[in-house]
């Protein structure tokens, strides 16, 4: 009988500012650290989409494109 491979993927990707505009160019690294910036007040802090590790910001992706789909639905100004 054949083991089940029962681990489970990763469902989420952290990624550097600079990382993350390479992989979806559809962003900048000028309007990623902008939202950063303005995190307090447009609700990316809520959303634990922005981790900081040491000196790094790291962006966890799955929460970052949920953010973006709540303020499109004008969840958050």
């Amino acid at each position: 009988m054949m083991k089940q491979n029962t681990e489970s993927k990763v469902s989420w990707i952290y990624s550097t500012i600079k990382c993350f505009c390479k992989r979806h160019p559809e962003f900048t690294e000028r309007g990623i650290r902008h939202n950063i910036f303005f995190e307090e007040t447009n609700g990316l802090k809520e959303s634990g989409a922005i981790v900081r590790n040491g000196g790094r910001i790291l962006i966890h992706e799955e929460r970052f494109f949920a953010w973006i789909e709540k303020r499109s639905l004008g969840g958050d100004a």
